[in-house]
Formats: C-alpha cells, sequence, structure tokens
C-alpha cells in the first residue's frame, strides 16, 4: 500500500497513537529521575536505634602493646565462585585501657570514636561461646522411696 498524500498519513493507525510516556527514547526530563520524598516516618523514640556493625567477637591476639589489643574477628562469607560458606578473619586494634586482656581470651568490640590512627574499637571483656558453664550439684538422694522399697 502506497501513501502519497498527507491527509492519508494523518488517517494511518500508527500516526493517531501518541506515546504519554515520560521516558521516550530513553531519554527522560531530570524532574523524574529525582528521589521520591520519604514517607517512612521515623522510628518512635522509647526503641533501640538500629546498630549494625557496630560491635563484633573475637579472640585477642596480642597483647603485647600498652593499652592496645589485637582482636582476631572470625566470620563466614560464601565463596564468590563456590558459593561454600569460608572462615574470613580479620584483626581489629582495640582499645584495652586497664591492660586487663591476655592472648586468647574473648573479647566484644564496641565502636567508638576514633582513639587513634588504627583504633576506633573498645574491648569488653565476654565470656567464651564454649567455656564450661556453672552447674548445681544435684544431691545424690532425693529422699524418695521407690517403689520396690515401699513394700
Amino acid at each position: 500500500m502506497l501513501l502519497t498524500s498527507p491527509s492519508s498519513l494523518l488517517q494511518h493507525p500508527l500516526h493517531s497513537l501518541k506515546l504519554t510516556s515520560t521516558f521516550l527514547n530513553g531519554s527522560s526530563p531530570v524532574t523524574a529521575l529525582r528521589k521520591p520524598s520519604p514517607s517512612i516516618p521515623p522510628p518512635p523514640s522509647f526503641l533501640p536505634p538500629i546498630r549494625a556493625m557496630k560491635s563484633l567477637q573475637g579472640r585477642v591476639v596480642s597483647a603485647v602493646n600498652d593499652k592496645t589489643v589485637a582482636v582476631e574477628v572470625i566470620r563466614l562469607a560464601p565463596h564468590p565462585k563456590y558459593k561454600r560458606r569460608v572462615r574470613k578473619k580479620k584483626k581489629f586494634q582495640a582499645h584495652d585501657p586497664n591492660n586487663q586482656f591476655k592472648v586468647g581470651d574473648f573479647v566484644q568490640l564496641e565502636k567508638s570514636k576514633p582513639i587513634s590512627k588504627t583504633k576506633a574499637f573498645v574491648a569488653i571483656p565476654v565470656e567464651a561461646r564454649n567455656a564450661p558453664k556453672y552447674v548445681e550439684p544435684v544431691p545424690q538422694e532425693l529422699a524418695i522411696p521407690l517403689q520396690s522399697e515401699q513394700s
């Protein structure tokens, strides 16, 4: 079909369609790319603030320096290729104001303002996960007679 007259071009079904999308040929006005206004209300004041990655747990690996301990934190992360969980280790310098920690102690690292060039954590004592827990001794005799002893 050959369209020769201009009036027939305007009546063609494809030309009567109008594109109303703001994204035309991959471009858009700048106003359409702005972030929407935040509609999420702030959390209530009685709830504690969310603290992500503010505290870590690890083992003291060096306590040679004065008021400083080196703490090794181990975390599990998926291998990028094999997707198996592997252990990732990282050493942090932490502030130990009383020089109370020795090599092998478990500590919790709390984020604080930078104390020096490499120290931004404070070490807090924590009981080890596999430490033996105190169990109350159970008396051997419960003073309850058995059925065989009652008759």
